[in-house]
Parts: C-alpha cells; structure tokens; sequence
C-alpha cells in the first residue's frame, strides 16, 4: 500500500511542518475546547495539534483504516491520548455543535465539487457557535511554479476532485455553506 509512503513522501516534497504548524496556531485553540482534524490520514496534524494544546480534546477522522491503523500507532508510540474515528468527511458521525475548531489539512481536493458541498454543510453542523474551520490545501494558483506543482497532484489524484480548487472555488464553496468572514491567504 501506498500509505505507508505518505508520512516520507509528504515531508520530502512539501513544506509540512511550516504550513500544518501555521494551521494550529492559527486555530487558537484553547485549553478544554474540543478540535476535530477531518481527514487526518496518518495522523500527523491530529498528534502535533495534541502536543502543542495537550489541554484539548482532539479526535481525528479518517475514511482509511489503514491511515487509521498508522496514527494510532504513532499516538501510542508518542504516548499521546486522542481519539481516532472511522467516517467519511461528508457524513461525519458526531452530534450537531460537537466541536469548538475543525482543522483540515490536504483533504478537500480529494473529494468531489458535491462532496466539498456536503463536507462543509457537515462541519458546519457540528461546530458550535463561534466555532471555526481552518484549512489548508491547494487553492488557485498564484504563479506558474504553483500551478505546475499543482498539476503534478492533479494528474496523481484526478482532475475531477482538483478542479474547483485550481479555480480557486473553495471560499465560495465555505461561504455557501454557511461560514461567515471566510478568509483566504497564500502560504
């Protein structure tokens, strides 16, 4: 399986530990709330969010069992208590106002423009009030190198998934949904 190739992968070519680092403290997360990271695949952010706010209640949420099967494994290892969830992101299986923060990091130009839809009419149900989502992925690019990496992910992950976010379509697909002052910024 390729999982296993993720967690290497991801910090060989990516800038990882800047863009995930910036992710949390942009959340501002505080002691007792409770953070969902949706679509945690091995689980990095959802540990580092635990490290650095280890009075939070954080869960991770993956449709992959064997990603699941990895982050549980680096929790044990890192000796960190979170909760690890089976689910999809477009059905999340928690109850209305569940969360104070959802962080997301590299999942939506993996779903369909209809599934990024239902995805974020989700979070927004289960977020309390003043609840927020923060995410990080590949929006529309800003120059030429952005978008020739980008399109390298395009022809691994499928242009039907990626379109709307080459087309910079995710602000408007979180404002449709009902989130309010969202806000994007180039990293």
């Amino acid at each position: 399986m390729l999982t296993v190739l993720y967690d290497p992968l991801l910090r060989w070519t990516m800038r990882e530990s800047a863009f995930k680092g910036q992710l949390i403290r942009q959340a501002q997360i505080r002691g007792g709330e409770q953070a969902l990271d949706l679509g945690c695949g091995t689980g990095t952010l959802t540990l580092r969010l635990k490290q650095v706010h280890p009075d939070a209640e954080v869960v991770g949420l993956d449709a992959d069992p064997h990603a699941l099967r990895i982050a549980e494994a680096k929790a044990a290892t890192a000796g960190l208590q979170v909760t690890f969830d089976r689910g999809m992101a477009f059905a999340l299986p928690y109850p209305d106002d569940a969360f104070d923060r959802v962080l997301s990091s590299l999942l939506f130009h993996h779903l369909t423009h209809e599934n990024k839809e239902r995805t974020a009419r989700a979070v927004v149900r289960v977020l309390r009030p003043g609840g927020e989502l923060h995410v990080a992925d590949w929006g529309k690019a800003r120059h030429g190198m952005m978008r020739a990496a980008f399109l390298l992910v395009q022809l691994l992950d499928g242009f039907e998934t990626t379109t709307a976010n080459v087309r910079g379509a995710l602000p408007h697909v979180f404002a449709a949904a009902g989130f309010e002052d969202v806000r994007q910024s180039a990293q």
